[in-house]
């Protein structure tokens, strides 16, 4: 009989236990997936809601609609912190793209040695492991009332405007450069070869072939520094002086009034460039297109003495400023008394570890900062596991990928707002997190979610899904591929990812800056405490600390990783015989 044309007949046992064993398997994928949805509903959804909820209620808790935002944009003083916050975020983005561009190819454009370029690169970073403070607390030193070069500003004052710009200037290079570098490095080696053998100057090169190849890397740097600079709140705090930007209003409408209404609309209007920042990034990466084709030819740049020596001596400017920026708020903790007595002592470190109020708070840091990357390191992977590699949960996944992406666009400001908002209500089941090390540690998982997240699918789009399938075949549990074939493998992403949850940690001060209490106050709040009290040796001294241990931390990490990828990343260097 033709087999088309056979009856249908019941299913063999065997298959029959095995869709009962996917069934339960797909119940375990759905409560795990719905669980770390749920978590970013609570602690990311809810308090965002809630922001919104209060900027149209008046204290009473009626509703007065739009009053709120009319007496905002009536209010002088108040609208122009939001038109400061925006041209301060320009003028940094005109400053540090096109700095941090220069460099960016002088590492990927020139044949500058390799020593030199490993180096630039390992100064660039310092700033990501710094808190914003720092960067403010050197420029003081420099350029303050008592500062060493204030003689270089013929009178004016570098509290306000100028300060900030400088501040975040130093805060948002590594964040352009590390964008614009990998922007660089993609390039068809024809295109320049054909341009050569037509007798095409460097100069039209560069602009025919070099800027329009990398111009998705240029707006995808200037949006990620606009957003930075809008949401910071550490530099405008200690170098703003009564330049009043959306920021610093926050946390004055909130802490300083207890006008939560008002502080729910600014804190709305700030999420504003942030989106808007996001959606331009967004569609920016959707419009980008491979650089890179099978038959492309990895471009090898040409010695050309003259364009070298230019970019190599920007660079060792570059490297002078970031250098001379840390080593100021480094020599700050060291000396007695900035600028009477400058003889070398450790009573700054003494006093912001054991001798003050705060003296909890680097222990604080290191608890919350350890947990973060642990508890961050394995939410954000299973999560990106459930999505990539799971089957029948399209809705589902597509929510949790929503979900995972939205924490990008939310300044740590706003979400602290709105964890204010949301865990402080009296009726609030889970009012008992309110101010306590775990919601701390929660969120900075959901602030830092994004980039985490993106890091994990990055990694397991490499594996072919065909290992689940035959896992499925060979009747073994999905967990159990997980744990044996896809964390080993994906076992390099994974480490980048804690090391990435345990810096940023010990540097954040925007998120933590409303759900501290005196038990749980951490390394970057006091930091801002000690400044506000006129006490900048220990603030620099615990500023100087934070960098010194994630430096440290990194260090450990790259030692401990090679042992532990030389025993699960073997197969990768296997060769055939």
């Amino acid at each position: 009989m033709n087999a088309l044309a056979r009856p249908y007949t019941a299913a063999p046992i065997g298959v029959a236990r095995r869709s009962m064993r996917w069934s339960r398997d797909d119940l375990v994928a759905r409560a795990v997936l719905l669980a770390i949805m749920a978590m970013l509903l609570v602690f990311l959804i809810a308090p965002l809601f809630t922001i919104l909820v209060n900027a149209v209620l008046d204290k009473d808790g009626k509703f007065v609609g739009l009053a709120h935002f009319i007496t905002y944009f009536q209010t002088p003083s108040l609208l122009r912190a939001a038109w400061n916050s925006i041209w301060v975020a320009s003028v940094v983005v005109m400053i540090s793209v096109p700095m941090a561009f220069v460099c960016a190819y002088a590492l990927t454009r020139t044949c500058l040695p390799n020593w030199f370029k490993g180096t630039f690169k390992l100064v660039a970073l310092i700033p990501l492991l710094a808190p914003s403070l720092l960067a403010a607390i050197s420029f003081v030193q420099w350029f303050g009332t008592q500062g060493a070069l204030k003689s270089l500003l013929m009178g004016a004052s570098i509290y306000g405007a100028p300060g900030i710009i400088l501040a975040e200037v130093y805060n948002t290079f590594p964040h352009a450069l590390m964008i614009l570098v990998t922007s660089l490095s993609l390039a068809d080696g024809r295109l320049y070869e054909a341009a050569t053998a037509l007798r095409t100057p460097p100069w039209r090169q560069f602009t025919t072939i070099t800027l329009p190849s990398c111009k998705y890397g240029l707006i995808s740097a200037a949006t990620v520094v606009f957003t930075y600079v809008v949401s910071d709140f550490g530099s405008p705090k200690v170098i703003g002086g009564n330049f009043n930007v959306l920021s610093v209003d926050v946390f004055k409408q909130v802490v300083g009034q207890h006008n939560f209404s008002m502080g729910a609309v600014v804190g709305m209007l700030l999420l504003v460039p942030s989106i808007l920042s996001f959606v331009i990034d967004y569609t920016v990466r959707r419009k980008l297109k491979a650089q890179l084709t099978a038959r492309s030819v990895p471009h090898m740049p040409k010695p050309r003495r003259l364009a070298d020596a230019l970019l190599a001596a920007a660079c060792v400017i570059v490297i002078t400023l970031l250098l001379g920026t840390i080593g100021m708020a480094v020599y700050t903790s060291f000396i007695t008394l900035w600028p009477y007595d400058l003889s070398l002592t450790l009573k700054h470190y003494h006093f912001a570890l054991i001798d003050s109020d705060m003296a909890s708070a680097y222990t604080n840091s290191l608890i919350v900062a350890i947990s973060t990357a642990l508890g961050g390191s394995l939410i954000v992977f299973v999560g990106a596991y459930l999505i990539e590699k799971t089957r029948n949960l399209v809705a589902m996944k597509r929510a949790m990928h929503l979900m995972a992406v939205l924490s990008m666009a939310v300044p740590g400001l706003v979400l602290g707002l709105g964890y204010v908002m949301f865990f402080n209500h009296p009726g609030n089941p889970l009012n008992g997190l309110y101010q306590t090390m775990p919601i701390l540690v929660v969120s900075m998982i959901v602030h830092y979610y994004t980039s985490s997240h993106l890091t994990a699918v990055t990694a397991l789009k490499q594996i072919d899904n065909e290992f689940e399938a035959v896992s499925a075949s060979l009747k073994v549990p999905f967990f159990k591929t997980f744990l044996r074939v896809t964390v080993p493998v994906c076992l390099p992403a994974i480490l980048d990812i804690g090391r990435y949850f345990f810096v940023v940690s010990m540097a954040s001060l925007s998120a933590a800056i409303f759900l501290y209490s005196p038990d749980t106050i951490l390394a970057s709040v006091a930091i801002m405490h000690l400044d506000d009290a006129g006490e900048i040796g220990p603030a620099a001294a615990l500023a100087s600390l934070i960098v010194v241990t994630s430096i440290v931390v990194c260090i450990v990490y790259s030692l401990l990783t090679r042992v532990l990828l030389a025993r699960t990343q073997a197969w990768r260097n296997l060769r055939r015989g």
